[in-house]
């Protein structure tokens, strides 16, 4: 399997971090085995929606929640990491556990 676990919505409570908040996060290796993701399908709308990392930010967004880490953004990078046989990603991780 390519993820610890597909979810399907957010388990978290909302963290109000935006494009600029994100950018303040410096990316670093995230393995593709450790990630949960919450979005169980790869919807067009969204992903082309203006806050998605395909057209701005070049970084997966991962939430760490209660020892989980969270694919919030970027699951079309993760896909093409695991497609092009790579076992890691890089991500920006927000830590909401303080």
């Amino acid at each position: 399997m390519i993820f610890k676990r597909v979810g399907s919505e957010r388990p978290y409570p909302d963290h109000a971090m935006g494009s600029r908040e994100w950018a303040q996060v410096a990316p670093t290796q995230v393995r593709l085995g450790e990630l949960v993701t919450i979005k169980d399908t790869l919807d067009l709308s969204s992903l082309l929606a203006e806050e998605s990392t395909f057209y701005g930010d070049l970084f997966a967004h991962v939430v760490r929640w209660r020892g989980e880490l969270y694919l919030e953004d970027g699951l079309h990078r993760a896909l093409r990491a695991a497609l092009q046989q790579r076992t890691v990603l890089h991500a920006r991780v927000f830590d909401l556990e303080g």
